[in-house]
Parts: structure tokens; C-alpha cells; sequence
């Protein structure tokens, strides 16, 4: 109540009391931390979870890895900076495998359209987290959609709509603020997943660095003037591999779970940071608990009024009833900003969140170190994660140590950002890019080369092994096909090794590779010389039809917020890759007396910006050809060139210079080929309603907090609609015994959505939802409801809802 003395009014409602009371904390909180305001900054989001049933997930390329459900959402994050009267930048993250290209230019096209030239390619940087748990094909290039059965339109829509709305949230949230940056080092989230290509790098080399993965995370604190702390957005070296390759629910993995811990952590906390020492689940906060005070406790009434209730039918609802009944966002004053957090990837090439090795599933014992083998087999050697043998565990693990990480350097960010916003961008053709090298006070001239890709690269990582015997870190490949055993170098009985490509991905049956089988290609000496040591397996870039199989012309690209240099690269970076460009730049930017920079300069790696061309290592690390070597596609003298151009755009940073465009990529939108089949109708069997309950919880049942609570609902495919910015799932509790309040919905790591059909082609299918109660839940009456939409024989989504029977939590 001395809070509510402080205004005007009285208070009726216990939300209401909740609000101001952040609110003079917030006050209160940004008075310590904003010295002035020297920036307008914007932050935004928006769901781009995309279609979660049929799409092959993008990252493994595993064909048998299909979506069927909801983890957890995924989300496009925005910042924006811009001088009162002078430039502006845009960093979007999104809770996806990486960028793209053809997304890219239709997000530009899109503010061009919008805003004129104020966001063009020279001020946008769009980035990946590198989740391998989102649905694919969204990719303009054929190498990378071959598992997905081609371009998928709906995972492509969904990214470039939910880009351009997080990016106009952020423009009309623009206000004067402040930003703050810390840095600190987090030693248990990622380890080298290649220690034996690392270990090829100069040894005077690795002697300046205590570790064999970048163990630094760097962050921003955005305080508004008049709001105070309103996000955070960091960069931090981890893959996204915490859910395995056989995972089939759409995920965040470690980096979108930490976003979602840190956005509820803020709206708990008020954005005043304490209760480091507690547990993720008691730092997430239940919107339900702060209005609803602890109503049954007895257990016996908990009971009464739960056979009171029955469960109703499956019935008709509004495509709007699945977004009003979200739970985020719920109590929220539409004036104030959301709280936005983003957790961005960094130079992760070879870095893995399964921190406690690599081992062999049929024996126990470590992988072998130089192949990643088991007994000469690599589909053998799995990486563990933390919560081994369960990876939803894992991904909260390595998701909450980024969390507490984040939360530590928000709450003791001091170093204001001040000075300029600027960047620079270009695009450079890596097929063909001369690159000049001082070696011991000469020079050499050398050439990258047409993109392609080893032997190795069929091997996978540790995180998600290959198939067919294919070896990490060697030349000499034992490949299973249909049956008998071939061993090849660069060929056999004349026979090329894309032949043998080709027949193995044809065996697997996969209709895409049966159109494009008679575009592979053998490649030319010139080629297979200039990519040595690398044997080529896939001449990827010198293969056009039906269309571009690889990238040849990338962005590179530099935002500058004061003494904040971000690295915006369209690639995965190895840990000393990374750090080679990151000095080099550096150099650049701190040397001479054209640069107000100094030493401080803080510079990091964006990974997977822009768009996606695979791996970048050293010249050593290629020479070993282990997985990241095999997917170096422009040669051995990649990192050289990006080295070489990245200076070029430092230099023209510093001297005012502009830089030319370059030569621009091309937009293949209109020769993709789609092959994923429609959805044709959904059914239900004979007086069965769509949202039945197919499998209820017992009645008069109650629950303790840490059960799991498992409800089956007749339901239809979630490609009829995406419920952007709504939810598949839902549990709700009883209030004042009329009115019920969601609490949980499918954006909350403790409510998995999953989806099936019972046999492949069949029109029905059902939706599981799992509630593992959390231990912070509010005791009361509950029940599980679901939102779908059904496909009828003639086109038609028709929008239902259905709810379980209620159930009792103590």
C-alpha cells in the first residue's frame, strides 16, 4: 500500500498494484545506471515459429527429422540505434538455424517499401541463433533444402513477416535512452567439438589464449529515459545442438531458451536483479501466481469443485481466441516497452553446448580423438550434454548458464557506449576473389576457389553424426552403398564421387534428389587443385541447374554503436578463425590518428548473417579436413579473404570512405521447386469432433507440482495455420471458481505441444500436450485446452478449441 500513496488514485485490482510497483522500481532502478541519454533505441519482436508438422527441421540434415510440435516459440528480436540527427543500425535475431539471402532481400524490399531508404543492406544485419530445431527450406540455394523436399513457402513467409514486424515494433518504439555494455567469461557452456584441428594452429599461437573455445560473452543493456531497462542482447560462442538430431519439436535450443528465461526473469523481477543462487525455474515467473493468491489449499475442496466441471466437447472457435488467450503479455501496460532479450551466436564453428564429450553409444568410451570414430564408425560418436541422457534437460542447462551469465553482466553494467553510429557493407564474390598474404616480409597472391564440399562434411560433427562411413579428418572415404562397400579417392573405375552422391541420396528416396540426380557434376583439375587438400564430394559451386546449388557472392558487413564494433559474417566462424578477424579489424580500428577508437574497442562476431555459406578456419585447421574444414567452401585461403575484405571495410569505417555495393546476389524466389505436399483435409473418425478429447486425465484427479499431466485431443494439421502470435496449447486455471485465467501456454518450456497422425498419409491425426507442473505453480483447478484449425475437402480452416477435464495441482 505505500506504493499506491504515491499516486492519485486508488487501486482496485491486485495487477494494477503489481504494475506500479515495477514501475517505481524500474524508476528507480535506471537512475543508477543512465547517466544521459545520447541514443533514441527501439527494441521489438514477433513470433516466427513457422509450420510445426510435415517440414524437415533445418541444421542436421537428417530427411527422417520432420517437425511435430511445439518446444517452445520462436521469435524475430530487433534492436535499433540511431543518433538524434545522424545514422541508424538494425540487428534482428531470430530463433533460427541461420540467415538467408533470399529472406534478406525480401525483408529489404519490404522497408524500402515501407521507410523509403532509411533501412537499406547497409544498416540491417539479420542473424541466426543456429537452433537445429526449426523447420527448414527457407533457403534459396539447393544444397540446403534438399532434405526439406525443396522450397517450403511457409517457413520462408513467416521469417520475412516476422522480421519486418519486429523491425517496425522497434522503429515506433524509438525513444532516447542509453545503452551499457559488459563483458564476462562463462567456462561451462561450450567446448571444442574438433580439439584436433585446433590443436593444428600454431602452437605460439594458442599459447595466447587460455582456452580452445571463446569463453567471453559480451552484452548490452538498453535503458530508455523514461523507462529505464527495457532489453538485452549478447553475443556468445555456442551451437545450437543442445536437442539432437532426431528431435521432432520446434525449438529455441539453449539460446532461445535463455531468451525466454531472461525476458520472464525481467518481468518477475521488475528488472531489479537479485536471487542469483536460485534455480532457472524459480527466477521464471507465472503471471497467474502474482493476481491469484493461494485459493485451495485444502485438498478436499480441490476435489468438490473439480467433479463439478465436465469436460466439454470439441467446438467451434475464432482465429483470434488463440492469441487473446496467450499468456505473455497478458498484464503488460500497453504504453511501456516489452522487455526483449535476444541471446545472439558468435564465431561457433567449432564450439558444442555438449559439454561432457563425445562418446561411443555402443560401448561408453570416448570417441576417438583425431577421427570422431567409434571402431572406424562415426554414426557411433555422440556428443553428451549436461542433462545426458535427456537433451530437454540439456537445453535448459546450457540455456540457463547463458542466463545467469546474461543476468550478472545486465545488473553490473556500467560502461556507457558513446560516439558514433555507422556501417559499412559490401558484397564480395568468393568464387574468385584474389587474396594477397605477407609471409615473412613477402607476398604471395593467391586465389579462393568455386564452392565446394569434402568427404568430411558427410560425416556430421559429434553433435549430429553422418551416415554411409564417411570419416571426419581424412581423404580416404569407406561409403555403404545399397549393400556393398566402395572404397574411393577421387574416383573409381571411372566412376566420379558425385555418382556415388548421387546414388546414395537416390536410395534414400527422397524425390527432390531424383529431379536434380543428372546436374551432379565431376570436377575440373583446376578446381579439385585449388581445394587441396580437400577432396571434393559435391562441386557445389560450380553445379547451376536447375539453379545455384551454392552461394558464390556473400555480404560482409560492420554496424558501429560508439565503441561497439558487431562483425556481421555469413558463415560459422571456428573459435581461432574468429579471433584472427577480430584482431585483424581491431588493428585497423585502433591504429592511426584518423580513429577516435581506442584499445577499448569492444568487437564481436555475428555468426550466420545475411545470409549462409557454411564454415570459415584457419588455413591449418582446413589442412586437417575434419567436419568444419570439409564445409570451408571457397578453399584454404577463405579465412585469408574475409581477413582481407573485412580490413577494407575497417579502413573506409575510419576514413569517412564509402564503399562500393559490389556485385549482388542473385534472388532465385521464382526458380525455387517445391515438393513438400499440400495439406489436403483433415478428418476425425465417425461422432468424433475436432478438439475431443481422445485421452483425458482421470476425473477427480489432482496433481503434486514437479507430475507431468498428459492430455490427447483429436486435432487436424498445425499447417493450416501457424497460430502466429497465438498458441497451440494452453492451461488454464480456475478463478473465483467462474473464470479461467490462462496461465501456461506452448511459449513455456514446462508445455510441450506434440503432433501426429497415426500412419503417415492418414487425414487424422492427434495433439498431445504435456504439463510438467512446475514447482512454483499456484495451487488450484486446472485444465489443458487446445487451438487447432482443420482443413475441409474444399479448402476452408475452420478454427476449433477443445478442453480436458479439470484437475486439482497441490
Amino acid at each position: 500500500m505505500e506504493f499506491a500513496s504515491l499516486f492519485n488514485f486508488s487501486i482496485r485490482k491486485p495487477y494494477e498494484a503489481l504494475f506500479w510497483i515495477c514501475a517505481v522500481l524500474l524508476v528507480r532502478n535506471s537512475k543508477g545506471s543512465s547517466s544521459y541519454s545520447n541514443y533514441l533505441i527501439g527494441l521489438g519482436s514477433y513470433d516466427i515459429t513457422g509450420p510445426a508438422a510435415d517440414v524437415n527441421m533445418m541444421g542436421y540434415a537428417n530427411m527422417e527429422q520432420i517437425a511435430g510440435g511445439v518446444h517452445f516459440r520462436l521469435r524475430a528480436r530487433t534492436f535499433i540505434v540511431a543518433e538524434p540527427q545522424g545514422e541508424r543500425v538494425v540487428f534482428v535475431n531470430l530463433d533460427a538455424c541461420m540467415a538467408s539471402q533470399l529472406v534478406t532481400i525480401k525483408v529489404l524490399q519490404r522497408l524500402k517499401e515501407r521507410y523509403g531508404d532509411l533501412y537499406t543492406e547497409k544498416n540491417v544485419a539479420i542473424s541466426g541463433i543456429h537452433t537445429h530445431a526449426g523447420p527448414g527450406g527457407y533457403l534459396q540455394y539447393i544444397v540446403y533444402i534438399v532434405t526439406s523436399l525443396g522450397f517450403v513457402r511457409q517457413s520462408f513467409d513467416v521469417l520475412v513477416n516476422g522480421i519486418e514486424n519486429s523491425i517496425i515494433q522497434a522503429h515506433e518504439n524509438l525513444r532516447p535512452g542509453s545503452i551499457f555494455i559488459n563483458k564476462g567469461e562463462l567456462l561451462d557452456a561450450g567446448v571444442n567439438r574438433s580439439p584436433s584441428a585446433y590443436l593444428n594452429n600454431p602452437a605460439e599461437e594458442r599459447q595466447k589464449y587460455d582456452y580452445n573455445v571463446d569463453k567471453e560473452m559480451t552484452l548490452l543493456k538498453f535503458v530508455d529515459l523514461e523507462w529505464g531497462p527495457i532489453g538485452s542482447f549478447n553475443w556468445f560462442a555456442t551451437h545450437g545442438t543442445s536437442m539432437s538430431r532426431t528431435n521432432s519439436l520446434i525449438s529455441g535450443d539453449n539460446k532461445g531458451a535463455a531468451a525466454r528465461f531472461m525476458e520472464d526473469w525481467f518481468e518477475k523481477k521488475c528488472g531489479i536483479a537479485s536471487d542469483l543462487d536460485i534455480s532457472v525455474e524459480d527466477t521464471i515467473p507465472r503471471r497467474v501466481s502474482n493476481i491469484i493468491p493461494d485459493l485451495f489449499i485444502n485438498h478436499h475442496e480441490l476435489l468438490e469443485l473439480a467433479a463439478s466441471f465436465q469436460s466439454p466437447s470439441g467446438r467451434p472457435a475464432t482465429r483470434i481466441l488463440s492469441s487473446s488467450r496467450r499468456v505473455r503479455g497478458a498484464l503488460r501496460n500497453a504504453d511501456k516497452p516489452q522487455f526483449v532479450s535476444a541471446f545472439c551466436q558468435s564465431n561457433c564453428g567449432d564450439v558444442s553446448p555438449n559439454v561432457l564429450g563425445a562418446f561411443c553409444i555402443d560401448t561408453g568410451l570416448p570417441c576417438d580423438f583425431n577421427h570422431s570414430t567409434c571402431d572406424g564408425k562415426n554414426e557411433l560418436c555422440y556428443g553428451r550434454g549436461p542433462g545426458y541422457p535427456d537433451e530437454f534437460e540439456s537445453t535448459r542447462i546450457i540455456g540457463e548458464r547463458q542466463f545467469r551469465k546474461a543476468v550478472d553482466l545486465f545488473s553490473n553494467a556500467l560502461e556507457q557506449l558513446k560516439g558514433k553510429v555507422d556501417f559499412r557493407h559490401t558484397y564480395v564474390d568468393f568464387s574468385k576473389l584474389e587474396v594477397t598474404l605477407e609471409r615473412g616480409g613477402t607476398t604471395e597472391v593467391v586465389q579462393t576457389c568455386p564452392a565446394a564440399m569434402g568427404y568430411s562434411f558427410a560425416a556430421g560433427t559429434t553433435d549430429g553424426p553422418g551416415a554411409f562411413d564417411f570419416e571426419q579428418g581424412d581423404d580416404k572415404v569407406i561409403i555403404t552403398l545399397i549393400g556393398s562397400y566402395y572404397s574411393m579417392n577421387d574416383s573409381i573405375y571411372g566412376l566420379s564421387p558425385s555418382f556415388f552422391t548421387s546414388m546414395m541420396l537416390i536410395y534414400q528416396g527422397n524425390p527432390f534428389w531424383r529431379i536434380i540426380r543428372n546436374f551432379l557434376k565431376t570436377p575440373k583439375k583446376e578446381q579439385v587443385d585449388c581445394q587441396r587438400p580437400k577432396p571434393i564430394l559435391l562441386d557445389t559451386g560450380e553445379m547451376t541447374k536447375p539453379y545455384d546449388w551454392a552461394p558464390s557472392i556473400l555480404p560482409i558487413q560492420i554496424l558501429r554503436v560508439g565503441q561497439l564494433i558487431i562483425l556481421g559474417v555469413p558463415g560459422e566462424f571456428t573459435t581461432m578463425a574468429g579471433r584472427r578477424l577480430r584482431d585483424a579489424v581491431k588493428t585497423v580500428l585502433t591504429d592511426g590518428s584518423k580513429s577516435e577508437l581506442s584499445g577499448d574497442v569492444h568487437i564481436v562476431i555475428a555468426g550466420l548473417t545475411n545470409s549462409y555459406s557454411q564454415y570459415v578456419t584457419t588455413f591449418e585447421e582446413y589442412q586437417v579436413q575434419r567436419y568444419e574444414g570439409a564445409s570451408t567452401l571457397y578453399g584454404p585461403h577463405t579465412l585469408s579473404a574475409y581477413i582481407q575484405e573485412f580490413k577494407k571495410l575497417a579502413h573506409a569505417l575510419i576514413d569517412g570512405q564509402a564503399v562500393g555495393a559490389g556485385p549482388q546476389p542473385p534472388d532465385l524466389l521464382n526458380k525455387q521447386i517445391s515438393l513438400l505436399p499440400p495439406v489436403v483435409m483433415d478428418a476425425t473418425p465417425r461422432s468424433v469432433k475436432f478438439g475431443d478429447v481422445k485421452s483425458d486425465v482421470p476425473k477427480n484427479s489432482t496433481f503434486n507440482r514437479g507430475d507431468m499431466v498428459t492430455v490427447t485431443f483429436w486435432s487436424a494439421c498445425p499447417r493450416n495455420d501457424l497460430m502466429t502470435e497465438g498458441t497451440y496449447a494452453l492451461v488454464e486455471v480456475l478463478h473465483d471458481k467462474k473464470l479461467w485465467v490462462p496461465a501456461y501456454d506452448d511459449d513455456d518450456f514446462c508445455l510441450r505441444f506434440k503432433w501426429s497422425r497415426p500412419f503417415k498419409l492418414s487425414s487424422q491425426s492427434y495433439a498431445t500436450i504435456e504439463w510438467r507442473i512446475p514447482k512454483t505453480a499456484t495451487p488450484g483447478v486446472y485444465r489443458i485446452t487446445h487451438f487447432g484449425a482443420a482443413k475441409v475437402l474444399f479448402g476452408s480452416i475452420n478454427h476449433f478449441t477443445g478442453s480436458s477435464t479439470v484437475f486439482g495441482v497441490v
